[in-house]
């Protein structure tokens, strides 16, 4: 990674930051970069358990650097069209690990677009959400193939279409956010939330769950069931599974290995 994305693990939460403050966090090609090399160190990193996106400066991601809009897809030397798909998590990139977004400020285009890729969104009570891009004169791909399924129709056409930036607490009512904090406190309440996914469930079984809960979205209801069972069996196996069953029998609380 670079300079425009940070990496930093605090124990087993992993926080991964924009950081081009002196941009809005606006992504160029450099960035892009940088973020898809955070994915995939989070996504190999055995220690990570969680992970928490933000921003530094006055922004989470104010969307694509305009000066530089070519090159904010990641590859300086090809056309859009030529560029590998699935190599961002906005794009599809398969993270089983849970991520949390912890909005700090303005998430525009490719940063509200991040937000929707997330699980769990957090809120700063300054954080505005949109998708200019009609206004830009290009429609948005990711937002307006994610957004109706994560906010229904009407609210993802008010963000598609008007262009318009939302507040967080209109944000919260759509359905986009968990919770609204102020802002001082935004990076506790993703602290907590993180702390509460390590402690309470076996990091394995959160990763089977929340893949089964994201193919099963593509898939028929049998094909869906029967993939999930295959899950269970497979994550049944592990040594977190044999460890919560031994805890069990004693009344007491398993130790999570992660194996």
């Amino acid at each position: 990674m670079g300079d425009t994305v940070t990496y930093e693990r605090q124990g087993r939460v992993a926080i991964i930051r924009y950081n081009r403050p002196e941009a809005m966090n606006a992504v160029n090609g450099q960035l892009r970069r940088d973020l898809n090399a955070a994915w995939e160190t989070l996504r190999t990193d055995d220690e990570a358990w969680v992970a928490i996106v933000t921003g530094n400066g006055k922004a989470f991601c104010a969307g694509a650097d305009l000066k530089d809009p070519g090159s904010a897809v990641g590859n300086d030397e090809h056309s859009f069209w030529e560029v590998p798909s699935f190599t961002s998590l906005e794009s599809g990139k398969e993270i089983w690990k849970p991520v949390i977004a912890a909005v700090n400020g303005y998430a525009i285009g490719f940063g509200l677009t991040m937000v929707a890729a997330c699980d769990f969104v957090i809120s700063s009570d300054r954080a505005e959400f949109g998708f200019p891009e009609v206004q830009l004169g290009v429609p948005t791909v990711q937002g307006s193939v994610r957004m109706p399924r994560m906010v229904g129709w009407q609210n993802a056409m008010e963000l598609l279409l008007l262009g318009d930036r939302v507040s967080a607490e209109r944000a919260k009512e759509m359905g986009l956010v968990m919770k609204v904090v102020p802002h001082d406190e935004l990076m506790d309440e993703a602290l907590a939330l993180a702390d509460r996914l390590i402690t309470n469930s076996a990091p394995l079984a959160v990763r089977a769950t929340k893949e089964i809960a994201k193919r099963g979205q593509e898939m028929g209801f049998v094909e869906a069931i029967r993939f999930g069972e295959t899950m269970r069996k497979v994550a049944g196996a592990t040594e977190d599974a044999q460890a919560f069953r031994r805890a069990a029998a004693k009344g007491e609380k398993p130790a999570w290995t992660g194996r």
